[in-house]
């Protein structure tokens, strides 16, 4: 008799976001993209467009949160890249992993962003006729992502 194997579809909720050494809540990671670069060539004599690929790029990392009291830790490294003063100082990086968990609360998937360093820091805008959860939004930029599954996903 065949054996067939079920994996109930994987959920996008369920997520946990490590930044250095400290794990944050987030309710959205997204970015977690990267693409080929191509350049199309013609060549003399042929109506056919060769496609060559040049190199990859990758989406910047968003992650949002609600705005709540901060970690130091995260608050110290913004405020030495975006400057108290408003000048831009030395950019420190930091690895970035986003874990994808199952039901059990165990890693499915990792994504692992290298040398993370943060970009842009925003809010919510303030609105006195709504009654919503503020949230903040920090876009990173980073060198390298590698997606990682589970060793259970690899057997």
């Amino acid at each position: 008799m065949t054996k067939f194997l079920f994996n109930p579809p994987t959920t996008a909720f369920y997520f946990k976001v490590k930044i250095g050494n400290s794990y944050f809540s987030f309710k959205e990671a997204s970015g977690l993209n990267s693409e080929l670069e191509v350049e199309v060539l013609n060549e003399g004599g042929s109506t056919v467009p060769i496609t060559l690929p040049k190199g990859r790029k990758n989406q910047n990392l968003v992650l949002k949160r609600a705005l709540n009291p901060v970690n130091g830790d995260d608050l110290e490294w913004f405020l030495k890249i975006f400057g108290e003063g408003g000048g831009v100082q030395k950019v420190q990086t930091r690895d970035i992993l986003i874990e994808l968990l199952n039901d059990n609360g165990q890693p499915m998937y990792t994504w692992h962003c290298k040398r993370a360093y943060p970009i842009k820091w925003e809010m919510d805008g303030l609105d006195a006729e709504k009654n919503s959860v503020l949230i903040e939004s920090i876009e990173f930029a980073y060198i390298d992502i590698i997606r990682i599954p589970s060793a259970k996903l690899r057997e």
